[in-house]
């Protein structure tokens, strides 16, 4: 983690402004990387940018390599050539505050079908193919699979099909030669866009922090093509399964449900896969924030047949030895070179019950780990002497993260007791809370400090209810919420705490 003191904003790809229903990778991208330009910040923080899955997340997505396609930018298409207004003339109009996932999405791919069957096949799109093979080509098989069998998860495929038959896969694919070859081409435009975007904000001395959850979805292309890097059944079932274990907010805890790793097996490849994984991570964003990361020291694995998480087992992980391969490894790519530190560019997610074995953990890696302040307000612990909220230098201090509520319907739910203690620590009638937060987090000791915008502009809804499946994910910020007021605030903020 540099020394140098910044600040940045928390919004996922899919919440900008724009006209296509939902947020994407072209102008509306770049039109914010120039807001937060103007005003002093110096990262941006976006949730995983995987294809969705259940629920409408990128956190249970069908790759841990692939791309969204819901991202490709039409305004981009229209200049490259492949898509024009005409193409366009019918496309519905949706809420600028709120994505209608079901009417964005079936309005999109039809978009989006008609650019893959327009597109030529370019000599620099088949070098992407040929480059991006190590994932491409089972991510684009499993997805076309998928659809031709209704959407079941592989698990309920016919046996020869999950079981990777080697001759039914290839009968497969040339029956389905056009279906696979769409697939590709959405990845292909989806890593354009991409670089584009990413260009654009290195000229703005903006680096992008990505995200990185701990586990996999269990209907992915990642486990179907390496099963023998998960604990699971003959039939591809999960054994165990990740989750929490039964704590003060869920007297049952949290049954994930993603397959655990075989960490022995990935031990024995000298983390192949993860090296992959992240090579690939890197290649699209400058930071990363890894999700759970306390699942690195022990994390709790549940028999796959328990409804619920009560009955699991912490169970020791990977450790630092993960970490240092890992290191190793990157360090072998050219792009990485001899003197690559994971801990200039890891932000460990160590929120919730942490063991002083995971601080050992994070502190050995010397990443820093998340201060949110919504979490640090406990009237029993603003009593202790030397106690401050907004935490250590070592950290990265966030109001909230997609997880929580905003700050303003925070602090209006509080009690009136933990609500007395904010109001006396921050000096305030809580009338502008959310700028209050704002600026305690911007003043405090962190190097970094990672605002969602919800929080600077004092409106908005929260991005994610966790143990929710339904009315995540959706929240979208319109171009009039921007005001000039709303720049001049975070830009003076920003000075006037040295970041």
């Amino acid at each position: 983690m540099s020394s140098e003191r910044k600040s940045g904003i928390l919004l996922h790809i899919t919440s900008l402004p724009g006209k296509w229903g939902m947020g994407e990778l072209g102008p509306e991208a770049r039109k914010f990387g120039e807001f937060l330009a103007a005003c002093g910040q110096k990262l941006w923080q976006i949730l995983p940018v995987n294809p969705i899955g259940y629920g409408y997340s990128a956190y249970s997505s069908s790759s841990a390599f692939a791309g969204n396609p819901l991202l490709i930018s039409f305004d981009e298409l229209i200049e490259e050539g492949l898509l024009t207004k005409r193409h366009l003339s019918r496309f519905p109009e949706f809420d600028p505050h709120k994505i209608d996932f079901p009417a964005v999405i079936d309005a999109r791919v039809k978009i989006l079908n008609g650019v893959c069957e327009r597109f030529d096949d370019s000599a620099d799109f088949k070098a992407f193919c040929k480059k991006e093979s190590y994932w491409l080509d089972d991510y684009a098989l499993f997805v076309t699979i998928r659809s031709a069998q209704n959407g079941a998860p592989w698990t309920d495929w016919p046996e020869a099909l999950r079981d990777r038959d080697v001759h039914t896969l290839e009968k497969f694919g040339k029956q389905h030669v056009e279906e696979i070859r769409r697939h590709r081409v959405l990845q292909y435009l989806f890593a354009r866009h991409w670089k584009k975007m990413r260009e654009f904000f290195q000229t703005l001395e903006i680096e992008i922090i990505g995200d990185v959850p701990i586990f996999v979805a269990a209907d992915s292309a990642d486990v179907w093509a390496h099963r023998e890097l998960f604990q699971l059944n003959k039939d591809g079932s999960s054994l165990v399964v990740a989750g929490v274990p039964p704590d003060y907010f869920s007297e049952t805890g949290q049954r994930w449900g993603n397959p655990l790793y075989d960490w022995e097996v990935h031990r024995k490849t000298k983390y192949a896969w993860w090296t992959a994984r992240m090579r690939r991570t890197f290649e699209l964003v400058d930071k990363v924030r890894i999700d759970h990361f306390r699942g690195f020291e022990s994390y709790w694995e549940i028999p796959a047949k328990e409804p619920t998480a009560i009955h699991g087992e912490w169970v020791q992980g990977p450790g630092v030895g993960f970490f240092q391969t890992l290191e190793s490894n990157l360090r072998k790519v050219p792009m990485f070179g001899k003197t690559f530190q994971l801990a200039e560019h890891v932000i460990a997610e160590d929120l919730g019950i942490i063991t002083d074995a995971v601080d050992e953990l994070r502190e050995a890696c010397g990443f820093p780990g998340m201060t949110v302040l919504q979490f640090r307000f406990s009237p029993d612990d603003m009593r202790k002497d030397g106690y401050r909220p907004e935490g250590d230098e070592d950290r990265v201090v966030y109001t909230g993260t997609h997880d929580n509520e905003t700050t303003r319907k925070w602090f209006k739910a509080l009690d009136e007791k933990t609500s007395h203690e904010v109001r006396v620590y921050l000096h305030t009638h809580g009338d502008h809370i959310h700028r209050d937060l704002a600026e305690l987090a911007m003043r405090s000791p962190a190097r970094w400090a990672i605002l969602p915008l919800q929080d600077v502009l004092g409106r908005g809804r929260r991005m994610n209810m966790p143990g929710t499946t339904t009315g995540n994910w959706d929240w979208r910020v319109s171009e009039d919420m921007i005001t000039t007021g709303i720049a001049e605030f975070l830009k003076e903020m920003t000075e006037r705490n040295g970041r």
